[in-house]
C-alpha cells in the first residue's frame, strides 16, 4: 500500500549556469509530496489501526527534516561562491548551502536522501520511502523514486 502527504514551503534559489531567467536570484512556492509504502497495520484498539502511517506523523517527520530547514531559506550551491559570499554578509540570513545545484531534480533527490532513513520501518510494517515529488511551479516537478537510487540505498526489508 502507498500513501502520500503534501507539504508546501517558500524558498529562493538560482541556477548559476542556466542560460535563461533561472540564473537570477528568485524564489518559488515549492510543494513537496512524500510517498511511503508499507503494510496496512492491523492492530485493533491501536490509534494507527488500518493505516500505513498516520498522515500527521508523515508531516511531522518531513517538516523536521526538510521543510523547516528549507522554508524561507535561500538554497544555494556550494560552488556558487559569489552568492554564498554575498548571503554571508547578511547577519541572520537563512541560507542552506547544498553540494548540488538547486534544480528541482537535485532538490527532490536531496530530500529523498534526507528522508529515507527517517521513515524506514517506524512501525515494523515494512514502512519505507517510495518517492519524493518536488513541484517547483504548479506545472513543473521532479520525481525521485527509490528505484532511481537503488544502487545507493539500503534494501527495503520484505
Amino acid at each position: 500500500m502507498q500513501i502520500t502527504r503534501r507539504l508546501e514551503f517558500d524558498a529562493g534559489h538560482r541556477i548559476p549556469d542556466h542560460q535563461s531567467q533561472c540564473r537570477h536570484l528568485h524564489g518559488h512556492r515549492y510543494v513537496l509530496e512524500v510517498t511511503l509504502g508499507g503494510d496496512v497495520i492491523e492492530a485493533a484498539g491501536q490509534p494507527n489501526n488500518g493505516m500505513v502511517m498516520d498522515f500527521s506523523e508523515v508531516k511531522a517527520i518531513a517538516m523536521r527534516h526538510v521543510v523547516d530547514a528549507w522554508d524561507h531559506a535561500f538554497l544555494v550551491h556550494a560552488g556558487d561562491a559569489r552568492v554564498v559570499e554575498f548571503l554571508a554578509t547578511m547577519p541572520g540570513h537563512k541560507t542552506v548551502v547544498l553540494e548540488r545545484v538547486p534544480t528541482a531534480e537535485n532538490l527532490a533527490r536531496i530530500a529523498f536522501e534526507i528522508l529515507d532513513g527517517a521513515y524506514r520501518d517506524v512501525y515494523g510494517n515494512h514502512l519505507h520511502l517510495e518517492q519524493v515529488r518536488l513541484y517547483e511551479t504548479p506545472n513543473c516537478w521532479a520525481d525521485c523514486r527509490r528505484s532511481d537510487l537503488a544502487d545507493h540505498l539500503p534494501p527495503v526489508r520484505s
